[in-house]
């Protein structure tokens, strides 16, 4: 049986499982695919209080873009914004504290430029 190492080289030998309803599994899968980190540690650092730090990556920007791509989509099809809009609106939260922080991480985001080459049009 091969043994389940954590990143300290710690054997992973518990199981911890819980149920969720529909609408708490879609934001705990939308919030791990914006921290770019895998489901259990997620889950893990946040159960045991510690810092998710998003470590921008190709798999990162990806989520972000998917994710404000369904809330557009959400927002043409709503009428308004209420409270009752709370999984959405703390989505949103995430995603700004997430852009945010990766716009410190590499400041050629702030100035609307991007770190992939483009060509030079000339008009």
């Amino acid at each position: 049986m091969d043994k389940s190492l954590d990143y300290k080289g710690r054997w992973r030998n518990h199981t911890v499982a819980f149920r969720v309803s529909d609408e708490e599994a879609k934001l705990l899968n939308d919030l791990v695919a914006l921290s770019g980190l895998t489901k259990q540690d997620y889950i893990t650092r946040r159960l045991l209080c510690r810092d998710v730090v998003v470590q921008g990556n190709p798999r990162v920007y990806k989520a972000l873009k998917n994710q404000m791509a369904a809330i557009h989509e959400e927002l043409k099809r709503m009428e308004s914004i209420s409270p009752d809009n709370d999984e959405l609106l703390y989505t949103l939260q995430v995603i700004a504290i997430t852009l945010d922080g990766l716009n410190r991480e590499n400041p050629l985001l702030l100035q609307g430029q991007s770190h992939f080459p483009t060509e030079n049009k000339e008009d």
